[in-house]
């Protein structure tokens, strides 16, 4: 397995947290097999974890980058985005493209803020 890239998985400046791009890794470290749906649930997941792991929900984020490997997928990425999302949706960009982690479909960024008052 290849080394460790060079990123943190989630920095502060204030009370804005950058999270790191989360792809579809199962606890062993692995792309997991599946479709769209099942991978990013898993990349939506790790990200969830690692705003839990700073104090921050979902509810927390203000703004997601997503990037996909297929468009014809865009409707599957949809509906479970809309399982872990709930309005006022966080502002998204959305990218068709190919990822660098092979097997990966989806990799999922975001901007999360937590007012400290």
């Amino acid at each position: 397995m290849a080394s460790k890239p060079p990123l943190s998985p989630v920095r502060f400046a204030g009370s804005t947290a950058y999270i790191s791009g989360q792809l579809p890794r199962g606890a062993d470290g692995k792309i997991i097999a599946g479709n769209m749906q099942d991978q990013s649930r898993q990349a939506l997941a790790n990200l969830a974890a690692v705003l839990k792991s700073e104090g921050l929900q979902l509810s927390d984020v203000v703004k997601v980058t997503a990037w996909i490997t297929d468009v014809d997928a865009m409707a599957d990425f949809n509906l479970v985005y809309r399982e872990y999302f709930a309005e006022p949706y966080p502002t998204r960009s959305t990218i068709v493209s190919a990822l660098v982690v092979p097997d990966a479909m989806v990799e999922i960024e975001a901007i999360a803020y937590k007012d400290s008052q």
